[in-house]
């Protein structure tokens, strides 16, 4: 029986390599994004409660 072509291994292999690149590279994004939010949030916390402090 006669074979089909070979497949092209390569590329998939480049592909998937790029695909889980970019997809680490969005999670890391969102990590830093989440990071960021969490300490402008402490931050305004602490202002807030500064200016509470400060009204009584």
């Amino acid at each position: 029986m006669a074979k089909g072509p070979e497949k092209n291994t390569k590329n998939k292999a480049l592909h998937t390599k790029l695909l889980n690149r970019k997809k680490a590279k969005i999670q890391e994004e969102k990590k830093q994004r989440a990071l960021r939010l969490k300490a402008l949030v402490t931050k305004m916390n602490q202002q807030k409660m500064d200016e509470q402090s400060d009204n009584q």
